[in-house]
């Protein structure tokens, strides 16, 4: 039996902009993040599911723009401590959203007092739990970009990708097992990858369907594609 240690040691997350993969399911949402001195408002959404890369996006914007990041459920706590002039990135806004936190957010936008600010969700601000009726008329014509589930091309550029900078030996025919197979997201594939790898340690062997069927098969068991 495999040892389980070779399977559960964590991926670590790379958000620098070297490990950013650009094609055709986040191209509009990293052009729309570089005009950000043209936001309107200084304000814009970036929307997409879990796991589309959102965080990825985001952090290389907030490293550019040298923002602030905040997550959504300090925002309360932390918004007098922001300094003016001070560009600001708000994390899962959607899920910990705060009425009056939020609605004084953009209004130091509007004034300029945040030059740029950023908000991370899954949906659109129209679909946000506000029920402040000022701050729902501002989501509703808040500006948003949209990041989409990626594609077969992109997943293939991730998975190669991954797979060279851990220097992995790999099998013909392994992508294409994983790709119709797999959860479709920039995380999914760093720790699929990072399995595959351990496994194909353990067993002295490059990376085979076999032990792409095997970590895909310990992932499912494990409720990781919930």
């Amino acid at each position: 039996m495999t040892p389980q240690l070779a399977l559960d040691l964590p991926a670590r997350e790379d958000f620098s902009a070297s490990s950013l993969i650009l094609g055709p399911s986040n191209a509009e949402a990293l052009a729309a993040l570089g005009r950000w001195p043209d936001w309107p408002r200084n304000v814009m959404a970036l929307v997409g599911p879990e796991g589309a890369g959102k965080s990825h996006l985001a952090t290389v914007w907030a490293l550019r723009c040298e923002a602030e990041i905040v997550e959504a459920a300090d925002l309360a706590e932390r918004l007098a401590d922001i300094a003016p002039g001070c560009r600001v990135l708000v994390e899962d806004i959607d899920r910990a959203l705060d009425d009056d936190a939020l609605f004084h957010t953009l209004n130091r936008a509007a004034e300029g007092d945040i030059p740029a600010l950023l908000l991370t969700a899954r949906k659109p601000p129209v679909l946000w739990p506000a029920q402040l009726p000022d701050l729902v008329s501002r989501l509703r014509a808040l500006p948003h970009a949209d990041l989409y589930e990626a594609d077969d091309e992109l997943l293939t550029r991730l998975i190669e990708k991954q797979l060279q900078d851990r220097g992995a030996p790999v099998r013909p025919g392994v992508i294409d097992y994983l790709l119709p197979r797999m959860e479709r997201s920039a995380t999914a594939v760093r720790r699929i990858v990072e399995r595959m790898d351990k496994l194909a340690l353990v067993k002295k062997t490059p990376i085979t369907r076999a032990i792409a069927r095997e970590v895909l098969e310990t992932w499912q068991d494990s409720g990781e594609t919930e």
